[in-house]
């Protein structure tokens, strides 16, 4: 089961990541995959936010993984742009901090995919639309944490649903 949503601006998209939040249990991981540019920085910004981040959330291209303890669960941030090689990511130690409670967006998320554990939402994000602001969001479950709560995801992102 695919669900598409769309957005007209970045605000709008930080609006559908919050709404998105209040789906999140301690443990998921959202992998966001999609062009530079996309909007998966402003996507994890309204879902940080929703979940109680304070303080700027800005790309941990470099750094690799943010944590944000403030947000209830935890978030973690990672950008795996940058990385050569898989390895880093597991030594990134995100399925020892899931277990801990905390839920993981991974931006460049399907580079990643391989090495997490095989249940997350992937959310890819499309240029398109008749604006240059507008994005086209598809989001698919992979495995049955995931795909038991794609009704729940329906609900909350319906009003960007087409």
């Amino acid at each position: 089961m695919t669900l598409t949503a769309t957005t007209k601006s970045a605000d709008d998209t930080r609006e559908l990541a919050a709404a998105l939040a209040a789906v999140v249990q301690p443990g998921d991981t959202v992998l966001l995959a999609g062009d530079l540019g996309a909007g998966k920085t402003a996507f994890t910004q309204g879902f940080g936010q929703a979940l109680g981040a304070a303080g700027p959330i800005t790309s941990p291209t470099f750094t690799l993984l943010r944590h944000y303890t403030d947000a209830s669960p935890t978030l973690l941030h990672a950008d795996v742009y940058r990385v050569e090689h898989l390895q880093e990511i597991i030594d990134l130690g995100l399925s020892e901090l899931l277990d801990e409670g905390a839920v993981a967006v991974v931006e460049w998320g399907d580079v990643a995919a391989p090495v997490l554990a095989p249940d997350f939402l992937e959310i890819r994000i499309e240029f398109g639309g008749e604006s240059d602001d507008e994005r086209r969001f598809l989001f698919r479950p992979v495995g049955p944490r995931w795909g038991a709560r794609m009704g729940a995801v329906g609900r909350a992102v319906e009003r960007w649903t087409t």
